[in-house]
């Protein structure tokens, strides 16, 4: 698909000053989406939206589906009598840093107070509008909310360390838990009607303002989750229903071992066998919530990289040929066009380049990446076609300022100096000028770029265990001046963003 030229910035809402000590979908995301108007940003571009698992990476999310609890906005909650008011003074309002023990703590008992008076005082059209998400969605959201309500009765311990009976899930066994715990399921549903209410009812504002919103889809998905314990048949596990060979890539610019994400690989025969349908169904529910669609790790679709489960590092592993050309086949036929683009960073070869080039999805470029040698020049303006998203940088990247200050070597900082120019308002604003000029269509910038930020607003270190996706902001910082100053390089760059259709349904959470 070929996008319209357009300019965004990317910034994940948990990076938001909101209240419960994480960043979430209520005022401080609203403001947000009328910077991005003022600055005449056409995009917004988050990161995956659902449920936190291992390392609290979204990248790592205990489903494909549901939507993450924790970026429910109290404050709407509020507005609508689901909670009172006087229970939110006490929690933070700041910008710290998340914490994310303290979060769950905290936050996840008011949202559940939060369901429970919904579902016992809601008047009757708020309960038909449950009662109709929860009809469309069953085909998802009756497993992940007994899963979920499972991994809180095992605290926490991952779905295969269950009673057997569970585990290998013995429909006895199942109904038995349904029935024990309907009370708890019925809360969990409406956490997730929470969410998506207020998830499309912020979609809608920015729509309004012909703001577009990129999420990001991670191609494989965590082990201790509700799609592999409800689909262990599309799973490369064994017997005991344990991974048999996990994901990951081998040794790159990020880390010296490579990444060893842990995930499990798919059975692309059993899934070809049955016409691709989970990932069909996957990104039909992607379109629901998205505009445009990040594709990660797009060369696992071509080949990707087999780790045996008792490697302790990605070294060691082969690449394996992944579904190709038929998966997506099989997902124009059942969709039509989708509006995808593939990250294809990192190392490339010429078949997956002619992948992406037959499926036409545009590819991605980093300016960050650019200054190296002659082969990085792939990620520099001059090299681009239209049909291509240029980033300055990524959520894994370290900020441009903080690179320019510490991991850029003499030799980078020289080259791109000669490239982009010396620049009286800072080497954020030299490289944001240079991507915004380019020929390419897409160009994102991280909201840590924008505000020129060091390497303490870094979002994610790659292979670094624990600390990441911390990072948040003081919304004073999204000044008046700032906006002005991006929506005169939009103009002088052509990129205006283009008015949106704009759904009438009222969504009321």
């Amino acid at each position: 698909m070929a996008f319209a030229r357009a300019s965004g910035i990317l910034v994940h809402p948990t990076s938001f000053a909101s209240r419960g000590g994480i960043g979430d979908l209520g005022p401080a995301a609203y403001a947000f989406a009328d910077f991005l108007a003022a600055a005449k940003q056409g995009v917004w571009q988050v990161l995956p939206l659902g449920p936190l698992g291992y390392g609290n990476s979204p990248y790592s999310s205990t489903s494909a589906f549901a939507g993450n609890p924790l970026l429910i906005s109290l404050e709407r909650l509020a507005d609508r009598g689901w909670i009172e008011r006087s229970q939110l003074a006490a929690l933070p309002g700041g910008a710290e840093a998340i914490d994310y023990s303290t979060v769950f703590h905290q936050k996840l008992p008011l949202l559940f107070e939060a369901a429970r008076k919904f579902l016992n005082s809601a008047a009757p059209p708020a309960l038909a509008r449950l009662a109709n998400f929860r009809r469309e969605n069953q085909w998802w959201l009756d497993d992940f909310v007994l899963f979920d309500a499972l991994r809180a009765r095992y605290k926490l311990k991952s779905w295969n360390q269950w009673p057997r009976e569970v585990c290998h899930r013995e429909p006895a066994s199942l109904e038995a838990a349904r029935a024990e715990m309907a009370d708890e399921i019925e809360v969990r549903g409406a956490v997730q009607f929470f969410f998506y209410e207020q998830w499309h009812a912020l979609r809608a504002y920015c729509a309004e303002r012909s703001i577009r919103i990129a999420g990001d889809i991670a191609i494989f998905v965590n082990f201790d989750s509700a799609d592999v314990w409800t689909h262990p048949d599309l799973f490369r596990l064994n017997s005991e229903l344990d991974p048999e060979v996990v994901a990951g890539v081998p040794p790159d610019f990020f880390s010296k071992d490579g990444q060893r994400w842990g995930h499990p690989l798919y059975r692309w025969d059993v899934m070809k066998e049955r016409g691709y349908k989970w990932w069909i169904d996957r990104l039909r529910w992607a379109t629901r919530s998205f505009d445009y669609i990040r594709l990660d790790h797009f060369r696992g679709f071509c080949q990707f990289w087999e780790i045996a489960v008792n490697e302790p590092t990605a070294i060691q592993g082969r690449w394996v040929d992944g579904p190709k050309d038929d998966l997506f086949a099989a997902v124009r036929e059942a969709l039509g066009g989708l509006p995808f683009f593939a990250e294809d960073l990192g190392y490339i070869t010429p078949d997956v380049h002619a992948l992406r080039d037959r499926l036409q999805i545009p590819g991605m470029a980093v300016l960050q990446f650019g200054f190296g040698d002659v082969g990085a020049h792939v990620h520099l303006p001059h090299t681009f076609k239209s049909e291509k998203v240029v980033y300055t940088g990524t959520h894994d990247n370290d900020t441009l300022c903080g690179w320019w200050a510490s991991g850029a070597t003499d030799e980078e900082r020289a080259f791109a100096q000669a490239y982009v120019g010396r620049s009286d308002d800072g080497i954020h604003w030299a490289m944001i000028r240079a991507a915004q000029n380019s020929v390419a269509n897409l160009c994102i910038v991280p909201l840590q770029d924008v505000l020129g930020l060091g390497s303490a607003a870094r979002m994610n270190v790659p292979s670094l265990e624990d600390g990441n996706w911390r990072w948040r902001f003081d919304s004073t910082l999204l000044r008046s001046e700032l906006a002005k100053k991006l929506a005169v390089l939009v103009e002088v760059s052509d990129r205006l963003p283009l008015p949106m259709a704009v759904s009438k349904e009222d969504w009321a959470t």
